[in-house]
């Protein structure tokens, strides 16, 4: 890929740096779809999927009128963060990192954050993780360990924990309930929520 152009004194421009970073991130998940498209056509998908919905953002972001995130974030803000995060659930996820994805200074990012998605970024991505152990659980063989790494609990136990206290039984006893349903696509994603659609933060 050609590296963005820059000055005389071979120092690259804001914009450049953002179009490389957004054009290396599209061009990583296009490669991740091309080469999962026969082994996992589920993880191709995903990929393709982010890879459009990074592209709309940017869409979004650059017809959208000056000024016009006051307040909240914006269309294209929000689709931007909640890329982000479905890429980066495996690894710590700091405030700093989604204000710099929306492009907002980190001192006004969480109260803006709330304002879009009804809750602070931390109980968001808690919620996110929790989603995605259950989906694993339901659809993958992996063990409970492997499965709260690759979602970013920092452990077994980190996950018990939030677990429990989101749906008031361990996930290993969810997981049991649910194992004769696992590749029969029977629950949505509203079944696999708290009964309140409260998650702990």
């Amino acid at each position: 890929m050609e590296q963005p152009y820059s000055d005389a004194a071979g120092r690259l421009s804001l914009a450049e740096l953002e179009f490389g970073s957004l054009a290396n991130s599209l061009a990583l998940l296009l490669e991740t779809a091309r080469r999962e498209f026969d082994r996992d056509q589920e993880a191709a998908k995903t990929s393709l999927a982010t890879a459009s919905q990074i592209l709309q953002s940017e869409i979004e972001r650059r017809s959208a009128p000056k000024g016009s995130h006051a307040g909240g974030l914006t269309g294209w803000q929000i689709s931007r963060v909640r890329a982000f995060i479905s890429l980066n659930l495996h690894r710590p996820i700091r405030a700093s990192d989604l204000s710099a994805v929306a492009r907002r200074s980190t001192a006004h990012f969480s109260r803006s954050f709330k304002q879009a998605f009804g809750e602070p970024p931390h109980a968001y991505i808690v919620k996110r993780r929790l989603e995605g152990a259950c989906h694993l659980m339901l659809t993958s063989p992996a063990s409970l360990s492997e499965i709260a790494l690759s979602v970013g609990f920092s452990d077994h136990a980190h996950l018990c924990k939030l677990f429990r206290e989101a749906f008031g039984q361990s996930p290993s006893k969810w997981r049991r309930e649910r194992d004769l349903c696992r590749s029969s696509g029977k629950y949505a994603l509203e079944d696999l929520l708290p009964p309140d659609g409260e998650f702990p933060e």
